[in-house]
């Protein structure tokens, strides 16, 4: 949910900090939890609607791409847990681990989000990144299941609190939508012919030292 000018989000319980999965060791048990797919993950300033209705107000410091598991700390010490739903995905299984590292580099050049693991890439469905990848010889499968891609290299780490800064480039996740339009084809073959269409003459002008009488002599 998005703000309104007319919406009073000052009566919404206030989260201003998280806390990631693996740090949830000794915080309160969730007393609700918010189901996002994997762009709505990506959050600083937005009112939630929990499972049981209520609503919360998430005010960060900076972006953040939370995961499942994740907890919102709100104010009043209360924890709101993270759950990420199940989602229309891809799943590509390589011949060997160089071939998986190739897939994952054709799938990264494409700026697409990805779950990478030991044996498998998962990646929201596109028909035309699944040709792509079984033209390069991956096994591509429908599946439905909790999407959670890679986290950017400064989405925010362990428990973060509102007075510190997590830097994250917020670009709003776009590549939902996005997909298409990052289709940069399998290389980037640039082969720069410098064929200007004029011819340089180094020769000095008449009169001028070093000036020599030649084919590219334009005087009369």
């Amino acid at each position: 949910m998005k703000l309104s000018v007319n919406t009073d989000f000052t009566k919404f319980p206030r989260a201003g900090s998280f806390r990631r999965a693996a740090d949830a060791a000794g915080a309160p048990a969730p007393f609700d939890h918010a189901v996002l797919e994997h762009d709505e993950r990506h959050l600083r300033r937005r009112v939630l609607t929990l499972k049981n209705g209520e609503r919360i107000l998430v005010d960060l410091i900076a972006p953040v791409a939370l995961t499942d598991g994740d907890l919102l700390e709100l104010e009043d010490g209360r924890t709101v847990g993270i759950v990420a739903p199940d989602e229309e995905v891809y799943v590509v299984e390589a011949r060997d681990p160089v071939h998986l590292t190739a897939l994952a580099w054709h799938i990264g050049n494409r700026h697409l989000p990805a779950a990478i693991e030991a044996t498998r890439i998962v990646i929201l469905r596109d028909h035309v990144i699944r040709d792509m990848l079984q033209g390069l010889g991956a096994r591509v499968t429908e599946a439905v299941e909790p999407f959670n891609p890679l986290r950017g290299a400064y989405s925010g780490h362990g428990h973060e609190h509102g007075g510190h800064h997590h830097h994250d480039h917020d670009h709003g996740h776009q590549q939902k939508h996005e997909r298409h339009a990052h289709d940069h084809h399998d290389h980037h073959g640039h082969e720069h012919h410098h064929e200007h269409g004029h011819r340089h003459d180094h020769n000095p002008p008449h009169g001028a030292p070093g000036h020599v009488h030649g084919p590219n002599c334009r005087h009369g």
